[in-house]
């Protein structure tokens, strides 16, 4: 199983300037991937500024929107971001993608928060033909240079069409945050959704869990701010921060069992030590 590790990029109040040194310091580390977790009306990074800055300042480690909401953008303007960052940083992007929930990332005008699986089934032959280079705006022009590749897609979500549009589009599934045994049934859920599509092979299969191994407390807290709209939900998935090394080994064992090919510890904190201390527990 592969180890990657999470961007701070929606750590509360993040200092921008510090993701293109985490993402440097990651790479150098050794980890798989880096990762970023998605939200529009929050005081963080942006997934694709986030994703651009780990291109330019890496040169190697492979890049994860785990997940980007796709339903809050318009098709065009997404796919093209997505386009360039896997551009720029010589084709190691996956755009892991859903979509959302939250009333308030719903910024843009016209993309409200309803009938969200029929936005993102057609923001997706969006993407595709933007991709393939298909004149976009009414005019001759494509959106993106020739050489662009399709980018590999991984879905997130827990509902039976979310597992269908992963089998029929993606290359894998991310689990959410939540523990192995959970995780557990949806890794299940997915590998018989790529069956019954006929897909060949395994889907790839990513596990992302929470670490703050410098401050447990303010991790704690960061990450049930960020949840803060779903109730006791928050509480939930705060407690299940990795703060000690025991724990951290627990976790890349757990997760290994249950047949996950990656799993990426996302920063509870902005703490650049944290790096460090993970990389020496788990690479």
């Amino acid at each position: 199983m592969k180890i990657g590790i999470g961007l701070p990029n929606q750590v509360r109040d993040v200092r921008p300037t510090v993701i293109p040194e985490w993402a440097d310091r990651a790479e150098e580390a050794g980890f798989s991937t880096l990762g970023t977790v998605g939200r529009i009306a929050y005081p963080g990074v942006m997934d694709t500024v986030a994703l651009a800055a780990a291109a330019g300042a890496t040169r190697r480690i492979g890049l994860l929107s785990n997940v980007l909401l796709g339903t809050v953008w318009p098709p065009v303007l997404l796919a093209k971001e997505v386009a360039g960052i896997d551009g720029v940083s010589g084709g190691r992007l996956s755009l892991g993608i859903g979509i959302g929930g939250r009333e308030d990332d719903f910024v843009t005008g016209g993309l409200g928060p309803k009938g969200l699986g029929k936005r993102i089934d057609a923001d997706l032959e969006v993407y595709r033909n933007v991709w393939r280079g298909e004149p976009v705006g009414g005019g001759e022009n494509a959106a993106v240079p020739p050489g662009t590749r399709e980018v590999p897609l991984l879905f997130g979500g827990f509902a039976p069409a979310a597992l269908a549009r992963m089998a029929k589009w993606g290359q894998g599934y991310v689990g959410g945050s939540m523990p192995p045994e959970m995780v557990a049934e949806s890794f299940e859920h997915a590998r018989a959704a790529w069956r019954e599509a006929g897909r060949e092979g395994e889907p790839r299969l990513v596990a992302i869990t929470y670490f703050a191994l410098g401050e447990p407390d303010t991790g704690r807290g960061k990450v049930r701010d960020y949840y803060s709209n779903m109730g006791d939900m928050a509480d939930f998935i705060a407690s299940g921060v990795r703060t000690t090394p025991e724990e951290v080994r627990d976790a890349v064992k757990a997760f290994g069992d249950i047949g996950a090919d990656e799993l990426i510890f996302n920063p509870a904190t902005e703490n650049l030590d944290d790096l460090a201390r993970l990389a020496d527990l788990v690479l």
